[in-house]
């Protein structure tokens, strides 16, 4: 009975959200939800309020009005107690990596590890070398992130961000400055992650080929109405969104392969 109604409540939930800097509504009335176990993406064009977005479901940023709400739960309205309880559910990378440079990747991972559980230091190592095995980074755990590629330092945030197994992973433009084979393999990473933690993710991402490759639902921020213009699966919204600003921002890859063409 409990596993029914964990499928039938979603893992996140936004209600009438509004996110404004001062009297700047940047975005309003968003309403949608995250199933359990799905990767969710939260697409729009440069200055659509994504990074926005997710920021306010990891609490870094209040909403004007309106709540989040995971497993049926107010997150917005939670004491402080209960949040950070909420919060030691949460993995997030975010763009850069945000590795500390004068830690090693072993330092790096076991950071939360030290501050959340009660593990012994040969505990922690072990722990942490084997999200480093996990993200395939074994081997690397006494290197520092100067001396890996963008590719690798992408992949020890991620070892980081799941060092506590989260039910939730968040993620910020995770292939921002990577080559496309690198793009793909952390696609690739995302989804045998997803698998194997039974997690949830979030990504906020404008990369077409990640956004087909991973995503099972999304929404698109639209600039202009400045709130959600569609919702679902990105590639039938593709094919049937009667939306123009959203065709648009799916068919970019089309309309630059004719311009060459």
């Amino acid at each position: 009975m409990a596993q029914n109604n964990r499928e039938k409540t979603p893992h996140i939930e936004a209600r009438d959200l509004t996110l404004a800097y001062g009297d700047f509504v940047l975005m309003h009335d968003l309403d949608f939800a995250v199933r359990h176990g799905s990767i969710f993406v939260i697409m729009g064009a440069s200055g659509s309020g994504k990074s926005t977005l997710l920021r306010s479901l990891l609490g870094l940023k209040e909403p004007a009005s309106g709540e989040v709400l995971y497993d049926g739960k107010s997150f917005t309205r939670a004491d402080e107690e209960e949040r950070t309880a909420m919060l030691r559910k949460f993995g997030v990378t975010y763009q850069g990596g945000a590795l500390w440079t004068a830690m090693t990747l072993a330092e790096n991972v076991s950071l939360p590890l030290e501050e959340y559980t009660e593990l012994s230091p040969a505990d922690i190592r072990e722990v942490a070398s084997l999200k480093l095995a996990l993200v395939g980074l074994s081997g690397f755990e006494d290197y520092y992130p100067a001396e890996l590629s963008g590719g690798m330092q992408k992949r020890a945030g991620l070892a980081r961000a799941i060092a506590l197994d989260p039910e939730v992973l968040f993620f910020d433009e995770p292939s921002a400055g990577l080559d496309p084979i690198s793009s793909r393999l952390l696609d690739d990473l995302i989804r045998e992650l997803r698998d194997s933690l039974g997690a949830t993710v979030v990504i906020v991402t404008h990369e077409l080929a990640s956004i087909f490759a991973i995503a099972d639902d999304s929404i698109f921020l639209d600039v202009e109405a400045r709130t959600i213009t569609a919702q679902g699966n990105p590639r039938e919204l593709r094919e049937q969104s009667e939306v123009e600003s959203v065709r648009r921002f799916l068919t970019r890859g089309d309309q630059r392969e004719a311009a060459h063409g």
